[in-house]
This record gives C-alpha cells, structure tokens and sequence, in this order.
C-alpha cells in the first residue's frame, strides 16, 4: 500500500460530511481524505481535470447516490467503465435502502453498498469500520498513475 492512503468522499450533504471528517480524524489512522459535493466534480477529480490537474489518484472512493450534476450512479458507471478508474474500490454510502438502488450498483460494480444509518452514533461508527476495513485489512495494489 501506498501512503498516504486517499479517499475520496463525493458527498452534497454538509452535516453529512462533518460526520465523516469527524470519524476518519478519530480513527488516527494514516488516512487522508478529499471531498467533492457533486457528481461533475467527482469526475474532474478523478480525471484531473480544472483545479484538480494535481491530485493524486484516490485509494477508495466513498459515493453518495443522491448527488447533484451527475448522480452517484452516473459517476459509478463512468468510473467502472474506464480502464484506469475500474479498479479504485467504491463503497456506496448513501440513504438509499431500496433493492432497486442495491441491485444497480453491484451490477454496475460497486464493492460495497452501505445505507447510511439513521443515528450519528451508528453513522460514525459505520465510517470508522469503512475506513479501517480499507486501510487495514483490504489488499489493495498500487494502480495509482499520479
């Protein structure tokens, strides 16, 4: 692996995003994280495009599918189907718990779907073991073309 270890959060919600910066700080784990709220801004990131010519290529991607300018499905489709993106694992993390939504993105290869739960206890805990599963546990090569 790689570090810093990066993940990417494309989430529109700011009480939302408070909660994950605040749980991947508590974690103390050698993580670094950038956050885009929409889905055309999630793209630019990950193709460098505009401001993002110099990011480095993120490790995991944390999606929302509720997200404006190119919904987290959209983002999803463009990502798996690019022969660079496809493999940077992508863990849904959204309201969403219909099997509609669950269906879709593992068709559409997501590694994970999680609903986010409804108290700030769960929700932080929920971040806390994503991000300590990914960093710690998950084998991950190194396809990042920075």
């Amino acid at each position: 692996m790689r570090h810093p270890f990066i993940i990417l959060v494309v989430e529109d919600n700011k009480g939302d995003v408070l909660m994950i910066t605040e749980a991947f700080e508590d974690a103390n784990l050698e993580c670094q994280h950038a956050v885009v709220n929409n889905g055309k801004a999630a793209l630019d990131y990950l193709f460098k495009k505009a401001s993002f010519e110099s990011v480095e290529t993120p490790n995991l991607i944390l999606l929302d599918l509720n997200i404006p300018k190119y919904n987290g499905m959209e983002v999803l489709k463009v990502l798996k189907n690019n022969e660079d993106l496809k493999a940077i694992p992508v863990v849904i993390f959204t309201t969403s718990s219909s099997a509609n939504d669950v269906n879709a993105c593992y068709q559409n290869h997501a590694n994970c779907y999680i609903t986010k739960p409804q108290d700030a206890l769960g929700f932080m805990n929920a971040v806390t073991k994503i991000e300590e599963f990914w960093t710690k546990y998950a084998n991950l090569s190194n396809f990042s073309k920075s």
